[in-house]
């Protein structure tokens, strides 16, 4: 690869010139765009597209070129730079726009960097995580300026093997690799304080939508968010391998980690967490004798309806059948007849006899693997159910939340499976 190519600037009225070159590039792109790929040889599949990755850095590097010498643009405009004039007129995104035109004035800095958009070899993404990571280096008080050449040689050279996300991973060691003695220490201490701002901008928002659902969304330090990825993996991959090898569709990717996530919060022990107001990390259920007998009755999730948050009645007892929830049933004036306990959860050993004794959801025709499955009073502790083995059924998530649906009823055959109907 030659970067060393000088770039033959444009006359001094190149106005005939551009509008010859972009015609033929115009004419060039629809005789392309009538035909139809579909007929294509592999070959030339394969062949178009490695030269449009090529056309685009090539388009990108005259793009960012235009937009380093667009200051006259934002003159006439009364713009603050090219990046208004492009919101405006071409409604690019303000930030896109702003971004495009920090790039521009970045790859100015930089020759090789320009070169390699020119050449082709250089991609914009990847021009952009070197100019980055070149930027950080010229303000690093231990690199030279010899330092900051040999990177900005190594990065163009690694750019033309390594993806953008790949040279980024680079570009943050580049110095140790110039000179391990000099930087290795350095790059320590930079990754030290680089985890430590990580632990900084650790964040969780939770809300309310007020539709049946919880919003939430943050930021974790990449070693804990790894780690939760992985967790909620962990409970999405069986669901999906269920319905691979029943060859049902399979729903999208995010439902079914947004569902694992809900199996790895309902599964916690709550023995192995912290103490939480004076009292073990509970949710309480507030509901009335009267709604918790109702079909469709109405029950509160916290000590109040003024600070809780209402859910229905068919919720309440599933969520009861887990001993993370304390259900307190309320008579007429509000006196508490009674509030769960732990005699009415199915403790741990039993929850594991279970799994031995049915080895899998015992909803009929469901294979889904007892890990997954929750323990399910057939005879609801609202109706003086009694937590004991025989009175207990294996119930995936799905078939749990049918058990308590008013829509269902449950039976259960003389071979042990449950047979769900919908009501007439």
């Amino acid at each position: 690869m030659s970067l060393g190519r000088s770039i033959d600037p444009w006359g001094t009225n190149p106005g005939d010139a551009i509008d010859a070159a972009l015609a033929a590039i115009e004419t060039a792109l629809h005789e392309l765009l009538a035909t139809d790929p579909a007929y294509w040889r592999t070959g030339q599949k394969k062949d178009l597209l490695e030269r449009l990755e090529k056309l685009q850095a090539q388009q990108a590097a005259l793009k960012l070129r235009v937009l380093a010498s667009a200051g006259d643009i934002a003159e006439e405009t009364g713009a603050k730079d090219a990046s208004g004039w492009m919101r405006t007129d071409l409604l690019v995104d303000k930030a896109v726009a702003r971004s495009q035109v920090k790039l521009a004035a970045a790859v100015t800095k930089y020759g090789l960097v320009a070169a390699g958009l020119a050449e082709g070899v250089v991609s914009q993404d990847k021009a952009r995580v070197i100019t980055q990571a070149l930027d950080k280096i010229e303000a690093d008080p231990v690199a030279s300026g010899e330092d900051l050449v040999l990177a900005e040689k190594l990065l163009v050279d690694y750019a033309t093997r390594l993806t953008a996300n790949e040279l980024r991973i680079v570009g943050r060691r580049i110095l140790a690799e110039i000179d391990p003695a000099r930087f290795e220490d350095a790059e320590a201490q930079a990754l030290l304080a680089e985890e430590e701002r990580a632990h900084q901008k650790t964040a969780l928002r939770v809300w309310d939508n007020h539709d049946g659902t919880i919003g939430f969304d943050g930021v974790l330090p990449t070693s804990i968010g790894m780690r939760f990825k992985r967790l909620v993996e962990a409970w999405a991959q069986p669901r999906k391998q269920q319905l691979v090898a029943k060859g049902a569709p399979l729903p999208p990717w995010e439902r079914l980690m947004g569902q694992g996530f809900a199996r790895l919060l309902e599964t916690v022990d709550p023995a192995a967490l912290p103490r939480h107001g004076g009292d073990a990390t509970t949710i309480n259920v507030v509901i009335s004798l009267e709604e918790l007998r109702k079909d469709l009755g109405i029950a509160t999730l916290g000590y109040d309806e003024t600070n809780g948050t209402t859910i229905t009645a068919a919720e309440a007892r599933r969520m009861a059948c887990n001993a993370t929830i304390i259900p307190w049933v309320l008579g007429s004036d509000s006196e508490v007849l009674d509030a769960g306990r732990g005699s009415r959860f199915f403790q741990p050993i039993q929850r594991k006899a279970l799994r031995i004794q049915h080895k899998c959801c015992q909803a009929e025709g469901c294979d889904m693997p007892p890990e997954w499955c929750d323990a399910h009073h057939l005879d609801p502790w609202a109706a003086d159910g009694k937590t004991d083995l025989k009175d207990g059924a294996l119930l995936c998530p799905h078939h749990h939340r049918l058990a308590h649906n008013a829509a269902y009823v449950h039976e259960r055959l003389p071979d042990g499976t449950i047979r769900f109907t919908r009501r007439p």
